[in-house]
């Protein structure tokens, strides 16, 4: 883990000292956007962005699953890091699943970076999505870019009927993501990363007491935002399919398991089954990205073999 200090790469860890012991992690520098209106100078184009992206990382995640449901794979290319990340951060990688920069032929993510801003100061984070006309990262933000995706894509799409934010739900989605995001997204890292036993069980008793609640809600109803399917659901399956596999030994979110939880155990596996969701999920690179590249935690970078996670059971909802 590192960032770049003036377009200079330095291998440094997160600072929690000066937060007492609390993980803060630092909002995304690039927000120029998509848009199909001409609103800005970055028009829906097929074959003119780049998506660069971890197998392993949930926020990258996000975006693969929109790419793939909303049929733009042939629109949007795709680059993906290794697993491993070391002492130069994500590096373009030789290991299965991996695919190389093809438009500049960068070693490391960081090289992204500095193309489009040569004194860029900041961590160095995926997703990135580029664009080959104006050579810059348009936006750097999980959450921006599945919203371009949705609908910014459309008139280019294999899948334009399919709309993950419809104008009528987005309060109670918007709701749901400030709830789901902080202490669910977020919280897992807020408890893996603390380095203070008072920050850490802060963040462990905010992650399962919203967990409690999600539970309880998807006991009254199949989805986070009432009968269908959205992006509120989507972002928090990010997290629940690496939950059991990672975050519960890892990060030391231990209390129970997703899978020992019937609604939300249920629910991830009905959206794990959605055709094409399951392509987007790496279970070798999500183990080795956290358990190989955390030294701090994991020093001896031993990646366990269990547990077996039965997706494609039956979910009963």
């Amino acid at each position: 883990m590192g960032r770049l200090v003036d377009g200079v790469w330095k291998d440094e860890w997160y600072d929690t000292e000066s937060t007492g012991g609390r993980f803060v992690r630092k909002e995304s520098a690039f927000r120029d956007a998509v848009r199909a209106d001409g609103s800005t100078r970055f028009a829906p184009e097929a074959g003119r962005y780049h998506l660069y992206v971890s197998l392993a990382c949930p926020w990258a995640h996000r975006t693969l699953i929109y790419r793939k449901l909303k049929g733009l794979e042939d629109a949007i290319s795709l680059s993906v890091v290794d697993p491993y990340m070391g002492a130069n951060g994500w590096e373009f990688g030789g290991s299965e699943g991996c695919i190389p920069d093809p438009i500049h032929d960068a070693k490391a993510l960081h090289e992204i970076y500095t193309r489009a801003d040569a004194h860029y100061t900041g961590r160095v984070t995926v997703p990135v999505l580029w664009d080959r006309e104006h050579e810059t990262i348009v936006n750097n933000e999980s959450s921006e870019i599945i919203r371009m995706f949705n609908s910014e894509f459309d008139a280019i799409a294999g899948n334009p009927g399919l709309d993950l934010y419809p104008e009528a739900l987005r309060a109670a989605i918007d709701e749901t993501n400030a709830l789901v995001y902080p202490n669910v997204n977020n919280g897992v890292y807020r408890c893996g990363f603390a380095t203070g036993q008072e920050a850490y069980e802060e963040a462990f008793g905010q992650l399962f007491a919203t967990l409690d609640e999600l539970e309880e809600r998807l006991g009254r109803q199949r989805y986070l935002v009432g009968d269908r399917i959205t992006e509120a659901d989507w972002r928090l399956f990010t997290t629940l399919v690496r939950f059991d596999a990672v975050y519960v030994g890892h990060f030391k979110c231990n209390r129970n398991r997703i899978a020992d939880m019937p609604n939300l155990s249920g629910y991830l596996r009905e959206l794990y089954q959605v055709p094409g969701v399951a392509e987007t999920v790496n279970m070798t690179h999500i183990k080795r990205h956290y358990y190989e590249s955390h030294e701090t935690i994991n020093p001896t970078g031993v990646v366990p073999l269990g547990p077996q996670l039965d997706l494609d059971a039956p979910h009963g909802r």
